[in-house]
């Protein structure tokens, strides 16, 4: 497992820093990278993570990656289901709840897929002609881009079109944090009143900590996953991040980001990699 997450460390904090600093998400036009970056503020340190009490339950570990963080005030979460064993840095700020930005897009994906409302080869939507500061979203765009590019639009008109109800009862299957997407309209966001940019996963009423990211995505493509093989590969698809032709490492994930009304900004990288036949969450 040490040998594992040395090298998964490496690939993660890397993708963490350019999400975090970069601004390469849709939900934040720009970021002052000589700001500070505050996602939580929390009193609690990773030193008051335990160990299993050797009932059964997961092994969690606190990893020691201050330097790899450079001073950001963040988390990285790794989970080994072969060990059952959660590695995690930043204390209590693990479990905070906060809104997942566009890394939502890989559930809305997710659902769109198993219930055929995304047809890969046949997933163009039709742009409005609403000019948006990201120009790549300034044109009819197909699943795959829309993905890549984190176009906002695109997936708004996916979540309505996937519905309230469905959208409840696969986040309460998921065990997607609060599961609350009583904001549909995500008019909490006030940031923009455009309801092309706007939605319960956007700095509203959903929110999810970083140790619940992580379950999400072992749910999803783990060994016990209820989706199918087609979806699944379909998903791995689109979020596929690093050389697909590495056999030591491939890494797969999405980035999020967005800033509340507070100015707090929310940075995500979420995913999971395979690192030759172990699969890290």
């Amino acid at each position: 497992m040490k040998k594992i997450c040395k090298i998964f460390t490496f690939a993660f904090a890397g993708l963490f820093f350019s999400a975090a600093l970069c601004g390469c998400d849709g939900e934040a036009e720009s970021v002052d990278t000589t700001a500070s970056i505050i996602v939580e503020e929390t009193a609690e340190t990773n030193t008051s993570l335990q160990e299993s009490d050797g009932n059964g339950g997961p092994v969690i570990e606190a990893g020691d990656w201050e330097k790899d963080f450079d001073g950001l005030n963040g988390v990285a979460v790794l989970y080994d289901p072969t060990e059952n064993r959660y590695q995690v840095y930043g204390g209590q700020l693990a479990e905070t709840r906060r809104p997942p930005c566009s890394t939502f897009k890989i559930i809305s994906s997710l659902i769109a897929l198993e219930n055929d409302l995304i047809v890969p080869d046949n997933s163009v939507r039709e742009w409005s002609g609403e000019v948006f500061w990201n120009e790549d979203w300034n044109k009819n765009i197909d699943f795959q881009e829309a993905f890549r590019t984190s176009c906002v639009w695109y997936f708004r008109e996916v979540v309505d079109e996937i519905g309230p109800d469905r959208m409840k009862a696969e986040l309460e299957k998921l065990e997607y944090g609060n599961c609350d997407i009583s904001d549909w309209e995500g008019k909490m966001n006030a940031n923009t009143d455009d309801p092309a940019m706007t939605g319960f996963w956007i700095e509203s009423s959903l929110m999810i900590s970083p140790m619940e990211q992580v379950d999400v995505m072992e749910r999803i493509f783990g060994e016990h996953s209820t989706y199918s093989d087609e979806t699944q590969d379909q998903l791995e698809e689109v979020m596929l991040i690093s050389d697909p032709t590495d056999e030591a490492l491939t890494v797969y994930g999405k980035t999020g980001m967005g800033a509340d009304q507070e100015t707090t900004l929310d940075a995500w990288f979420t995913g999971f990699a395979d690192i030759y036949d172990e699969r890290v969450y």
